[in-house]
């Protein structure tokens, strides 16, 4: 039979439902190659099996998407009077919904390569968050981004699209409709159904292909090219409330309770406290000043063995301090950061931030602890980003707050001053006091859209060929130079303080809010590489050369700790009601450890050991132990060593569980007294 009597059978409607769909494949097969051409790292390649590995899966992802969106063509075309050829407002009609499908599905492509470039990991449902502050979050794109040109592009392809579309609904009414027999009906029409749905259900299995079917590989890369950002993102979007439950909370509480050496342990009522006395370290009360500093991953620095040498002040500050060189943030992104710190609690929020959650946002602090001490936090731009306001005002009794508009230094883009300016802001502050004072202050210039102010204190620009930044962990110029600023205004900043008074009783804190995911360089640990460390390893010193001896320290450490460790230096009595422990302390040397999150809708839970690092999905599913001084960080070895595996299963669960628990039982002393104050009074 020739092909021309093949093809004159098949319905007009198939037709096209079969050009459209290879129009569109081929479409998101060019995005899919863009992507991978665009953020490859020549450093650190995909194998070739799992590149083309990943090419295949996501050609099955996209074919899920197109087919999804032919979905109401195929049911509905049929339909005589509904049908794509029966006149020009039926032509119209199909012609608008198939051209506005691909619009959205090409803007959230735009949104995707975006959000990747910003945070090195596909688009989901966490990018709602942005939303919550959308105008500070427009500046950024706006000021990060070559919006205009990319948006140009992508309105082109989608009249390059509709012309074609238009074309073809054009062509294929113009040949002539073919009646189908009865007969034939009764075994095209299921045949055809069956053949449209097991594309989208995509394998030969008792399972569907999922989302989690891209993340075959233990790169990290390889999973990202073969994710499609539209399926993925929809895949997240489920609103999921994080509730806890009391019984699995109480089943791990004798495990938590002995970690965190709760002295009465209470499995009923689940007593997570822990009362220390003040300790006479210091002659005076130490003034503590703790400094976020943005997206400061540890292989981006000198101190951590980078040859491109971007942290000279930092560095030096490094050796002449107590610095931890294995600690942890538990996740990645500034207000999840802020919140960790401040509460002693992992924000395990999926598609908002805890600091956005009205529910939670009540939380104790041990900054109160520090009864006598002014309370101070400096952030450049406003404290609406991410509501870390409510985090701040709300549980910190009588914090002096500065942010956009207390400063007399000008603002430079969406993130408001530069981070030099905060620090000389900061200290002018700073330099008044006459009590003891516990100052946090957050940068933010690390940070698209990387912008150095025209002051810049004698900071001057390094160009580097794109090869060798991204050889040693950077993306671009501009990203190795905002890096290397902020560098410059922590060694300004030191360099202004040490002429005051209050320099000399002062513990300096500085430590990255968390990483960036990405290739970390050579110099890094081999298991840093491809288990997403990358984005949650930072340096943490502690800076104070009249008051602290030097140490280099190589116990994992939590951000979760900061608070009662600094109360513990400090000397200060504090109540400790959440999953902090005090880093000096040495009852907790044997078993230190750092719990990690993954945000999703089946979030990875992490724990990080002195020796390993086990990851598994909430689920359940999906256990990994790597060996971390093993020189092949892509094995799983839970096998080999089973009893450290279920150990630091219990553990990861115990503490997600008892996060659960605490974030609605850990109110604030001052929420805590209000619902007395009205209970008493019988309101």
């Amino acid at each position: 039979m020739k092909l021309e009597t093949i093809t004159d059978s098949i319905p007009r409607l198939f037709k096209l439902i079969i050009a459209v769909t290879i129009l569109t494949l081929v479409i998101l097969f060019a995005m899919r190659l863009a992507f991978w051409l665009i953020f490859h790292n020549p450093a650190d390649p995909v194998p070739s099996n799992d590149l083309l590995y990943a090419f295949y899966l996501g050609t099955k992802f996209d074919l899920r998407l197109t087919l999804y969106v032919l979905l109401p063509l195929f049911l509905l075309g049929w339909i005589k009077w509904f049908s794509p050829f029966t006149n020009k407002y039926t032509h119209h009609f199909w012609l608008t919904y198939l051209v506005l499908a691909a619009s959205g599905v090409l803007m959230i492509y735009l949104l995707d390569f975006g959000h990747y470039a910003y945070l090195n990991k596909r688009v989901d449902a966490t990018v709602l968050r942005f939303l919550s502050n959308f105008s500070t979050s427009t500046q950024m794109v706006w000021q990060s981004y070559s919006v205009v040109p990319w948006t140009l592009a992508i309105i082109i392809l989608i009249a390059i699209d509709a012309f074609v579309i238009n074309y073809l609904i054009h062509y294929f009414s113009k040949q002539p409709a073919i009646s189908i027999k009865k007969r034939h009906k009764l075994w095209i029409a299921p045949l055809s159904f069956f053949i449209f749905i097991f594309a989208i259900f995509g394998k030969f299995s008792y399972y569907p292909l999922r989302w989690s079917d891209a993340f075959f590989s233990p790169h990290a890369y390889a999973s990202s090219v073969a994710s499609n950002p539209v399926l993925y993102f929809f895949n997240t979007l489920k609103n999921k409330e994080i509730d806890y439950d009391i019984e699995k909370t109480q089943s791990y509480y004798p495990l938590i309770s002995e970690y965190l050496g709760v002295k009465n342990p209470d499995k009923k009522n689940l007593n997570f406290t822990r009362h220390y006395p003040a300790q006479t370290t210091f002659e005076n009360p130490p003034n503590i000043v703790m400094v976020f500093l943005e997206s400061f991953s540890a292989y981006k620095t000198g101190a951590f063995g980078n040859k491109l040498n971007p942290t000279p002040y930092f560095d030096e500050l490094e050796k002449n301090s107590i610095s931890f060189r294995n600690f942890f943030t538990p996740h990645t992104g500034t207000a999840r950061s802020v919140f960790a710190a401040v509460t002693g609690l992992p924000d395990i929020e999926v598609n908002k931030t805890s600091s956005r959650n009205p529910l939670v946002v009540d939380q104790k602090t041990i900054i109160n602890s520090f009864k006598d001490h002014e309370k101070f936090y400096f952030i450049g731009g406003s404290a609406n980003w991410g509501n870390v306001r409510g985090v701040l005002q709300h549980n910190i009794r009588n914090l002096n707050l500065y942010e956009e508009g207390s400063y007399t230094l000008p603002r430079m883009d969406v993130w408001g001053i530069d981070d030099a300016s905060l620090f000389i802001e900061s200290n002018w502050v700073l330099r008044k006091q006459t009590k003891p004072f516990f100052a946090i202050i957050q940068t933010s210039g690390n940070h698209r859209p990387y912008h150095i102010p025209e002051e810049s204190y004698g900071f001057s620009r390094r160009q580097e060929d794109i090869k060798t930044l991204k050889k040693n962990g950077f993306i671009s110029v501009d990203e190795f130079n905002a890096f290397r600023f902020l560098d410059h205004s922590v060694g300004h900043f030191i360099k202004e303080a040490s002429k005051e008074a209050y320099f000399e009783n002062t513990i300096f804190v500085f430590y990255g809010d968390h990483g960036i995911p990405g290739y970390p360089g050579e110099h890094s640990p081999h298991y840093m590489t491809h288990t997403g460390l990358t984005g949650l390893h930072t340096p943490l010193i502690f800076y104070a050369p009249k008051l602290l001896e030097t140490s280099r320290i190589k116990k994992v450490a939590s951000e979760l700790d900061l608070l009662p460790t600094l109360a513990g230096l400090a000397g200060v009595p504090y109540t400790n009601t959440t999953l902090g422990r005090n880093l000096f302390d040495p009852e907790f040397d044997n078993h230190r450890y750092v719990f990690t999150i993954g945000h999703s809708n089946n979030s990875t839970l992490g724990l990080i050991s002195n020796d390993f690092y086990f990851r598994i999905f909430e689920d359940g599913t999906n256990p990994i132990l790597t060996d971390i001084h093993a020189i092949d960080s892509l094995k799983n070895v839970i096998d080999q060593h089973p009893a450290i595996a279920d150990k630091m299963r219990d553990l990861t669960f115990g503490l997600f569980e008892s996060t659960k628990y605490l974030l609605h039982h850990n109110k604030s002393e001052y929420e805590s007294n209000s619902q007395l104050s009205n209970s008493s009074s019988g309101k």
